[in-house]
Order: structure tokens, then sequence, then C-alpha cells
């Protein structure tokens, strides 16, 4: 998904240059890999920072911040629904 943000940054004229891109992959990457490791413990403490990542790539351009609302605001919904069926 992360992916995807790539091309309409380019297409509204924001100014994603390669160092911009190589944090996008990186980021997509870095969730890929999270997303199946999501069985220890670690890995719900680094999906957390995944996500200040993605709102700090808003440095790049805003509408990475505005997929790291989206994707937080998700995030944070996992996050109370693992701690409401634990306990």
């Amino acid at each position: 998904m992360l992916l995807l943000g790539i091309q309409p940054i380019r297409i509204m004229g924001g100014d994603l240059d390669g160092w911009g891109i190589a944090a996008v992959v990186f980021l997509a990457v870095f969730a890929v890999v999270l997303a199946g490791m999501m069985r220890r413990p670690w890995a719900w403490t680094a999906g957390t920072v995944l996500q200040a990542l993605l709102l700090a790539g808003g440095f790049f351009h805003w509408s990475l911040t505005a997929l790291g609302l989206i994707f937080g605001a998700a995030w944070v919904y996992a996050l109370y629904v693992r701690r409401t069926i634990l306990g």
C-alpha cells in the first residue's frame, strides 16, 4: 500500500527525489517484514516505531504524513483489539 503512494506524489507535483522514494520503499519493506513477525512480542513495538517513521516521512511530502495518520489510526485500533483479546 505504501508503494502506491509514490506515483500520486509525483503527479501532484511533489518533489520526491531518490531519497524520498528510497524512504518509502524502506518503510514498505519494513512493514511487510513486520507483518510476518507479529507473533513475536517485540514486533508490536517495532510496528509502533514504523508508524512514527511514516509520520516523519512528512518531511519528504505531506501525503506521507496523511498516510501515517490513516495507518496510525488503524494501528491504534489493532493495539486496542489486541489488548482487549489478550487482557
